[in-house]
């Protein structure tokens, strides 16, 4: 059953993510990612509001956990429980394990798209 709440949640996050990008591609234009990037802060923005009340300010079932962030907000951006899961690690004073989760998330993901493209490119995809 977790699942299909995931699934739902996941539903609504992607169609709102893909609605948002027209939005912005309509109002700024394609020559710049803006639909992406007010997707990315907008997710950051809603994990943190949504993780807080769900784990320090209530007590949740963990139900609302899997529709909202893994669903919904996994559906609308990974950049939202990249940014929570960052500023966690350094809460907890783990400023190496940010630090490597920071940069190597970016450094590596820039590489790890190039890598792709290199590929897909190479194989004539």
């Amino acid at each position: 059953m977790e699942y299909l709440w995931v699934g739902i949640g996941g539903f609504f996050g992607a169609n709102a993510r893909y609605a948002m990008t027209r939005l912005a591609v309509d109002r700024f234009g394609p020559n710049y990612p803006w639909g992406t990037f007010l997707i990315n802060l907008a997710g950051a923005f809603l994990i943190g509001v949504v993780l807080t009340i769900i784990t320090d300010r209530a007590i949740a079932d963990p139900f609302w956990r899997q529709v909202i962030v893994v669903g919904f907000l996994g559906g609308f951006t990974t950049f939202s429980a990249y940014t929570f899961e960052a500023i966690a690690l350094a809460q907890r004073g783990d400023w190496g394990a940010a630090g490597f989760y920071v940069l190597g998330s970016n450094v590596l993901g820039l590489v790890a798209c190039l890598a792709g493209i290199g590929l897909a490119r190479s194989l004539g995809l």
